[in-house]
C-alpha cells in the first residue's frame, strides 16, 4: 500500500488498510466515525507518523504580545465616517469634484461628494478625533494607535479578504493566525490555538479560505466556534466514547500525517475533520469551562453589552475572546458582518442605515473588551486589531443616495495593546480620504508588525513548500510600522 515513495494504490485489502493505519480497536472506531461523515476507508491509509506541530517554540525576537484578537469589520467600513477626520469636506455634500477613484465600479476621474454623515469630537489626552459612530471606543483612544494610510492590492471583496488574511490575492495561502501558531506553537494543548467566530448572518466571501492553513498541516487552520451548542462540531461524538477508547483514538489520530494527506487525497475536508476529532478529544474537559460565560459577573456582562439585544451577540464573542486569551489561545478572529449587501459593512446604498447598524452592534463590546483586558493586565500582552478588507470612497457610487464604493488606496485600521504605542496616529490620506498621501502602509507592513510584536521575525519566518521558502510577507519582505511600537 505504501512503498515508501508516498504512492497510494487502491488495490488494498481491508486488513492491509487497517494495518497501515495502525492496529487495535481505536482504528475501527476512527474508521467508523469518519465513514459516517462520508469519508472512505482508503482515504485514511495515506497516514504517516508526525510530531506535535503545536508544541511551544522558542521566539525569534523579544516578544511584547502572546495573543492576537482581530476584530474584522467585513465589507469595508468607511474611514472618513469613523476615525479619519476630514473637516474640509463639510459643506461639500452633492458637489461634483475631480477625484480619481478605483472601486467595484471601476476607475473614475470625478464623482459626487458624500460628506461625512456623523459629527466628530476630540477624545483623550491625545485629542484624537472620532465620529459619533463610536462613542465608546472613543473613550479608549489613548490606548489605540491609528493607521490612516493602509493600502491593499485589490478593491474587490474576495481578493481583498484574502490579502488581509493571508497576505496574498491568491487563495490557498496560510492565514495570519496559521503563521502565528506555526511560528510559536500553542500555549494550551487542550484548546485550539486559532479560533474564528462568525457573524450570525453567515461567513464572509470565500469562507474558510480566509482562515485556512493552506500548504501547512491542518493543525494550524482556524477552528470555527459555533455560538450555540458545542463549540466544536465533533465534541459530542468524542464525549460518547469511554476514556480508554478515547485514548486509543487520539493515538491513532496522532499517527496521521495531515500535511501529506491534503496533497494526496481528493477530499480536501479529510484533514480538517481529523483535526476536528483530535481537537474535540482534547477539548472535552477544557472547553465547557472556557466558554461558560455564566461564570462572569453581571457587571462584566454589562461592560460588553451582553445585557442589550443590539450588542449581545458581538459582546458575547468579545467576552469569549478574553476568556480564550486568558487560557492561552494564540489568535482569535471575530467577524462583524457576513453574507452580502447590508448584512455587512458594504454600504453601497444607504450609508447611514448600514453603518449605524454595524457600529451600533460593535462599539460597546469593543470598548468593553479593551477596558476589560486592561483592568486585568492582559492588554499589555494582547494585540487587538480593528479593520476591514478596505475602506470606502469619498464620492457616491450611484447618481442618487449616500452609498460609497470600495477604496483600497487609503483606509484606516487600528491596533491596541501588545506593546503598541497608544494615543498615536500614523499616515494620512488626502483632504477627501480618497488615497494615502503620507506614509503609505501596505497590508504586509501590518502583518509584519503583528508578527514582530509576537516575537517572530517577519522576514525570517518561513515554511518550505514546493521548493520555496514561503513567507507571510512575501519573498521581498516588509518593514514593521516603527512609529507605533
Amino acid at each position: 500500500m505504501n512503498n515508501g515513495n508516498n504512492n497510494f494504490c487502491g488495490n488494498t485489502t481491508r486488513r492491509e488498510m487497517l494495518s497501515t493505519v495502525g492496529g487495535g480497536f481505536a482504528k475501527l472506531a476512527l474508521t467508523g466515525m469518519l465513514t459516517q461523515e462520508g469519508l472512505t476507508n482508503s482515504a485514511l491509509a495515506a497516514g504517516a507518523a508526525s510530531n506535535n506541530p503545536l508544541a511551544p517554540r522558542a521566539k525569534q525576537l523579544p516578544a511584547k504580545a502572546k495573543s492576537v484578537i482581530f476584530l474584522f469589520m467585513y465589507g469595508g467600513p468607511s474611514h472618513i465616517d469613523t476615525f479619519d477626520y476630514k473637516p474640509g469636506m463639510k459643506g461639500m455634500d452633492g458637489k461634483t469634484v475631480q477625484v480619481k477613484t478605483f472601486g467595484r465600479g471601476g476607475k473614475k476621474n470625478e464623482g459626487r461628494i458624500v460628506e461625512p454623515k456623523w459629527n466628530f469630537n476630540q477624545y483623550g489626552q491625545s485629542g484624537k478625533w472620532v465620529s459619533d459612530l463610536f462613542p465608546n471606543v472613543a473613550t479608549c483612544v489613548d490606548d489605540i494607535s491609528f493607521m490612516h494610510s493602509l493600502q491593499a492590492d485589490s478593491p474587490i471583496h474576495g481578493s481583498a479578504m484574502l490579502m488581509m488574511n493571508s497576505g496574498s490575492l491568491i487563495s490557498g495561502r496560510p492565514s495570519l493566525g496559521s503563521w502565528v501558531n506555526y511560528g510559536l506553537g500553542s500555549m494550551n494543548q487542550n484548546l485550539p490555538g486559532y479560533v474564528v467566530m462568525l457573524d450570525p448572518t453567515g461567513g464572509p466571501i470565500s469562507g474558510a479560505k480566509n482562515w485556512t492553513s493552506g500548504y501547512m498541516p491542518a493543525s494550524y487552520q482556524g477552528t470555527v466556534f459555533r455560538s450555540k451548542g458545542d463549540p466544536i462540531l465533533d465534541l459530542k461524538n468524542v464525549k460518547g466514547m469511554g476514556k480508554d477508547e478515547q485514548y486509543r483514538l487520539i493515538q491513532s489520530l496522532n499517527h496521521l500525517n495531515r500535511g501529506h494527506m491534503e496533497q494526496r487525497i481528493d477530499n480536501s475536508n479529510l484533514a480538517a475533520r481529523i483535526a476536528s476529532y483530535e481537537l474535540a478529544y482534547k477539548m472535552q474537559s477544557t472547553a465547557p469551562e472556557a466558554i461558560d460565560l455564566d461564570q462572569e459577573s453581571n457587571k462584566t456582562k454589562e461592560l460588553y453589552g451582553i445585557d442589550q439585544e443590539r450588542t449581545a451577540d458581538f459582546g458575547k464573542k468579545c467576552l469569549l475572546a478574553r476568556r480564550l486569551v486568558e487560557r492561552g489561545t494564540r489568535f482569535i478572529q471575530i467577524y462583524s458582518g457576513g453574507a452580502h449587501l447590508d448584512d455587512n459593512w458594504d454600504a453601497h446604498g444607504d450609508l447611514e442605515t448600514n453603518h449605524n447598524k454595524h457600529a451600533g452592534a460593535t462599539d460597546k463590546p469593543i470598548a468593553g473588551l479593551l477596558k476589560d483586558l486592561k483592568q486585568r493586565g492582559l492588554l499589555d500582552e494582547t494585540i487587538v486589531v480593528w479593520g476591514g478588507e478596505f475602506g470606502r470612497q469619498p464620492t457616491a457610487e450611484y447618481a442618487k443616495g449616500t452609498g460609497r464604493d470600495h477604496n483600497s488606496a487609503g483606509f484606516t485600521m487600528w491596533m491596541a495593546g501588545g506593546g503598541i504605542k497608544g494615543g498615536t496616529s500614523v499616515g494620512q490620506t488626502d483632504e477627501l480620504g480618497s488615497a494615502a498621501v503620507e506614509r503609505p502602509l501596505h497590508v504586509k507592513n501590518l502583518h509584519a508588525t503583528i508578527l514582530h510584536q509576537m516575537g517572530l521575525d517577519p522576514n525570517q519566518l518561513s515554511y518550505f513548500h514546493a521548493g520555496l521558502e514561503e513567507k507571510l510577507v512575501g519573498v521581498e519582505g516588509a518593514e514593521i510600522i516603527h512609529e507605533i511600537v
